[in-house]
Parts: structure tokens; C-alpha cells; sequence
């Protein structure tokens, strides 16, 4: 079946999430960010999505701004950082985090090829709608899927069944885009043809599906969705 519709989780594929942690290590009076924002914003991710996990099997379901609170105060602490100064402002970079450089690009040539293009993310509507635009991208996009309609997060197939809903599509006319591999993997096994966008170079996850492609950042969507 042709691909005619392109799905694109947000956080980490779309939206860059270290901007936030990088861009306030840069502004005057974060200087306690210089050396550990690294290992704030990777610590701030795995337990963002940790707690998703465990969120979703627990039913104990929490909106995605919660989340991620609760993942940058774990964070901070594991990082020796107490100042809610600092808390606060990368709160504030997260709602308008970067758009990876290719991304408008990419949909652009997307919509310029007739192909649909949208987002289904864990994040809630607020967050999604700050950061779409923020990044200028609201146009390129036919819809925008929070998992808030669901009240479960990824990888639900409760999540997966919004695109369908949404696009009027069949799962095997939907290319579905995610940088986190258990996104990809449990896509495939949903019905999608998906993308793993593996920008670290990591290996591929033991699972009991596997992304169909790999890619290192998003340029070669448009190529791809017409090849398939």
C-alpha cells in the first residue's frame, strides 16, 4: 500500500529536548548549568519517559507537563542543583523547544508531494500547541494527536488508534517517524511502516517488533515516503 500519510512523534524527533537544558546554560545567571547540562537533560529524558512506562501500566495517569516535572526534579537532584530559579526557567524551555534545523524542510517537501503530515505525542495539547509554534511548523501539519485523548501514553495501541481516527487512513498507508526505538518497534507492530530516526547511533532495541528503517535525522522522509 502507497504511503500517503506521515505521523511524527514530537519529543526527540521533532522537537530537540537538550535545547532546553543547552540554551539556559547559556544565559546569563545559569552559569551553574556550564558543566552539568549535560547530564541534567539526559537524566531529565530517561526519567521523562520512564515514568510514562510506569504511568501506564500503574493506570496512575498524569499529563505530560507532570511528567516531565517530575523527570527534571529527579534530575536536579541527582545533579546537585536545588535552585528554583533554574527549575523554573528550564520549565519555560521546554513549552518552546528547537525544531531539529530539517524539520520544516521535511514537511514542506512532504506537503509539497500531496502526503499528509501530523504529530501523535505524549504531550499534552497545551505543550504541543506552544511548541508547534514556537517553531513556525502549524501550517505544514493536517493534525496534532495528544495522547490526552486517550489517557494513556505510548506505546498504547490506544495511542496508534488516533492516526486512523484522525487521517481517515489505513495503518499501512501510514509512515509513522519516532527517535525512540520502543516507539518505532511497537508502531510496526501496530500495522505502521515506521522510521527509527537514530541520531546517537545506538543499537537497535530487543523487542518483540522492529522499526522497518533507520535513519540519522529526518532529511530523507520525503524519499522515503515516495519510495514505499
Amino acid at each position: 500500500m502507497a504511503i500517503d500519510t506521515c505521523i511524527f512523534d514530537a519529543y526527540g524527533t521533532l522537537f530537540d529536548v537538550t535545547a532546553a537544558a543547552r540554551e539556559a546554560a547559556e544565559e546569563e545567571g545559569f552559569e551553574a548549568l556550564a558543566e552539568t547540562w549535560p547530564a541534567i537533560a539526559r537524566d531529565w529524558r530517561d526519567k521523562q519517559l520512564q515514568y510514562t512506562w510506569l504511568r501506564a501500566i500503574t493506570g496512575d495517569h498524569a499529563d505530560f507537563w507532570q511528567v516531565t516535572g517530575d523527570g527534571l526534579d529527579w534530575a536536579l537532584e541527582a545533579n546537585g542543583v536545588a535552585d528554583p530559579r533554574i527549575r523554573d526557567r528550564l520549565m519555560q524551555f521546554y513549552r518552546g523547544l528547537s525544531a531539529y534545523p530539517e524539520v520544516p524542510a521535511m514537511l514542506g517537501a512532504l506537503r509539497d508531494a500531496g502526503r499528509a503530515a501530523g504529530i501523535l505525542s505524549n504531550g499534552s495539547p497545551e505543550m504541543l500547541q506552544s511548541a508547534v509554534s514556537s517553531a513556525g511548523i502549524g501550517r505544514l501539519l493536517d493534525h496534532v494527536l495528544s495522547v490526552e485523548s486517550v489517557g494513556v501514553f505510548k506505546p498504547s495501541s490506544k495511542v496508534y488508534d488516533l492516526v486512523g481516527r484522525a487521517f481517515g487512513c489505513e495503518a499501512g498507508n501510514v509512515l509513522f517517524v519516532s527517535s525512540n526505538g520502543w516507539d518505532a518497534a511497537a508502531a510496526a507492530g501496530y500495522g505502521f511502516t515506521t522510521v527509527w530516526v537514530n541520531r546517537a547511533g545506538a543499537p537497535v532495541d530487543r523487542l518483540p517488533h522492529k522499526p522497518h528503517h533507520v535513519l540519522d535525522d529526518l532529511t530523507g522522509i520525503p524519499a522515503l515516503a515516495a519510495s514505499l
